[in-house]
């Protein structure tokens, strides 16, 4: 065993998170074991229409599940923990997260109904976790979610460090600073790898202090006490939703929550002892109409302009609580993310229809979760790795980590920007790429995963463009006859009534194609369906300069 040992190579590869935002998801591998960090979702490109999420592709670890000793989380974040109710249908190893990463987690998994039972074991900054090779240290981190930790795994070949999503924030609402000396503890005894977040990477300086986040609230309670307040915010960022209660407690306002997952939030973090919810501050939505609304705070999800979620149906009088009228003032607690800028647009506009003040990027009621270039800077001078793997995010986010840490003074061969799925090889002096395992995105619709492909989502695009032409007969083939239709049903391609003579052509081709097929002596149903849509659609395309799906049922007595 100890000579099969020796000449074994730590496998590093990520199935998700690269060249794309979320859906974060680790691999480690050595020999016989194999470590799992974070596992999250991503959410759909405009164009998988219908898709609710996207998960990574597991078909690898699904094929190595005896190797798996275990999953760790870094924090509680969808794009890091969202995809686990879909991922533990098929694999179920041991979960390792803080308690708050783990609370959330709970709730998650106790919707999913899975089923088996989800083994939990809760770490706090500073423990080490021994999984088969591998041993694996929580080391606190500053993010927009409390409790989140970068992690620091030994191996036999040497650490590799995963920052997971930080920044490095000097005076946070709780919790302390990151553990910058234990970095440099690392760094001083040599990191083999470093894997870093890249998120915010092309901005420059230093990402604000949650607290000034604080002082802006402050001076919107303040200047505002004829107003009632709504703030949306994201739900995960405990520390805000803080800060919110506590503004709010000092105005003398009561604070109601809404939308699914700030309730879930709110409720794990309250009942851990996250937050500390002023005496008497909390009251149920259905009670607002009991107070002034100058005397109400409503904290609620939706800043990303999500069609579903509580402000949208708050701004489209679809919500069955609160109705937004000029009295009010809406604080868009968040920036946009990359693709979601519509969306936020359209809610906006929609606000201020109706005569509702809006605070959005002019206020300072937002800073960000991630590291910018500065801090980063600071994580790389106390690593100094041998090697480095930019992580979590796009094509451009890594090109530009991987000059900052060429900068910084590491050769541009000990830098490594991989694809998902692709494999990084390491022993103690060596690094490189060398092949590549199974990796991608599955698509999560209902309850549905993986069932809608890159097939179903090219009909989705098609019958969104084109439309749909469904050719119905009954014939008989022993008589040569055709015993009804062909009736034509049109469905997003032209409104019926208005083109009753392009359609009765349409009945017409379909009738001589179907009676010349039958002439011809062809029995085959699929040769007649495929005449039918080759005449329709030479037809179709030369009068509309579209293409519809043409869809014929043919029935045979």
């Amino acid at each position: 065993m100890a000579k099969k040992a020796s000449g074994t190579k730590l496998r590093v590869m990520m199935l998700g998170g690269l060249n794309e935002i979320g859906k974060n998801l680790a691999v480690l591998e050595y020999g016989e074991d194999m470590i799992i960090i974070d596992c999250g979702l991503g959410f759909p490109d405009e164009d998988m229409l219908g898709v609710d999420l996207v998960i990574p592709d597991i078909s690898y670890l699904e094929k190595n599940v005896d190797k798996i000793r275990g999953i760790l989380l870094t924090h509680g974040h969808e794009d890091h923990i969202g995809a686990l109710p879909y991922v533990l249908r098929t694999i179920n190893p041991p979960i390792y997260g803080t308690r708050l990463t783990l609370g959330i987690l709970e709730n998650k998994l106790a919707e999913a109904r899975l089923p088996h039972k989800v083994q939990l074991n809760t770490v706090s900054p500073g423990d080490t976790v021994k999984l088969g090779v591998f041993s694996c240290e929580f080391i606190h981190v500053n993010h927009s979610i409390a409790d989140a930790c970068a992690i620091a795994i030994t191996t036999p070949m040497g650490v590799v460090l995963h920052t997971g999503d930080f920044k490095i924030d000097v005076s946070p609402i709780d919790g302390g600073i990151m553990d910058l000396t234990r970095i440099g503890e690392y760094g001083r005894k040599g990191v083999l790898l470093l894997m870093c977040e890249s998120t915010n990477v092309g901005r420059p300086g230093f990402t604000p202090s949650e607290r000034k986040v604080g002082a802006s609230l402050d001076l919107i309670f303040m200047n505002n006490p004829d107003k009632r307040v709504i703030i949306a915010t994201f739900s995960s960022n405990v520390h805000r939703v803080q800060q919110i209660l506590n503004y709010s407690a000092k105005y003398g306002r009561k604070v109601a929550v809404t939308g699914r997952s700030m309730l879930n939030v709110v409720g794990a973090a309250t009942e851990l002892g996250y937050m500390n919810v002023p005496d008497k501050c909390l009251i149920d939505i259905s009670e607002i109409g009991k107070y002034p609304p100058n005397k109400v705070t409503i904290i609620t999800t939706g800043s990303q302009g999500e069609p579903m979620s509580a402000l949208y149906r708050m701004a489209f009088s679809d919500h069955n609580q609160v109705e937004l009228n000029s009295g009010d003032l809406v604080v868009l607690s968040s920036h946009a993310i990359p693709g979601n800028e519509k969306l936020v647009g359209k809610i906006i506009n929609e606000m201020y229809r109706r005569g509702v003040n809006v605070y959005h990027e002019e206020a300072e009621v937002h800073v960000s979760g991630h590291a910018c270039a500065e801090e980063i800077k600071m994580v790389h001078a106390l690593v100094k790795p041998k090697f480095f793997m930019p992580i979590h995010g796009e094509y451009s986010h890594l090109m530009q980590h991987k000059e900052l840490a060429e900068y910084m003074g590491m050769d541009a061969d000990r830098i490594f920007i991989c694809d998902i799925g692709q494999v990084l090889e390491l022993d103690k002096n060596h690094c490189k790429k060398n092949g590549t395992v199974p990796a991608g995105r599955v698509l999560v619709d209902g309850y549905g995963v993986g069932d809608v492909g890159n097939i179903v989502l090219r009909d989705r695009r098609h019958l969104a463009q084109d439309g749909l032409i469904a050719v119905v007969a009954t014939i008989d083939t022993d008589t040569k006859t055709i015993l009804s239709g062909p009736d034509i049903i049109s469905r997003g391609f032209v409104y019926v009534r208005e083109s009753e003579e392009l359609m009765e052509e349409v009945r017409k081709i379909a009738r001589d194609s179907l009676n010349d097929t039958i002439e011809a002596g062809v029995g085959e149903w699929t040769q007649m369906k495929q005449n039918i849509k080759d005449d329709l659609s030479k037809y179709l395309y030369s009068k509309t300069k579209r293409k519809p799906m043409i869809l014929p049922v043919i029935m045979n007595v």
